[in-house]
């Protein structure tokens, strides 16, 4: 009974090509991702802000910065 044994080496040259393929992959699928989580992101930050500065608009604006925090 002969045992065979299928070498599979993988060799540096194919991690680097598969390294290089999924950065790249990467990059064009996650930038238009994030783009869209900032942006959604940045709308909900300015509406807590807003709802925030309607609650305390009785308080000077010192105050108001300090609760609610700067929209910048």
């Amino acid at each position: 009974m002969e045992t065979r044994v299928n070498e599979n080496n993988i060799r540096r040259k194919d991690l680097i090509t598969s390294l290089l393929t999924g950065l790249i992959i990467g990059a064009i699928a996650g930038a238009p991702i994030g783009w869209f989580v900032h942006q959604y992101y940045a709308e909900q930050r300015l509406a807590q802000i807003l709802i925030c500065r309607e609650k305390n608009r009785n308080q000077p604006e010192a105050t108001v910065q300090q609760i609610c925090g700067s929209r910048f």
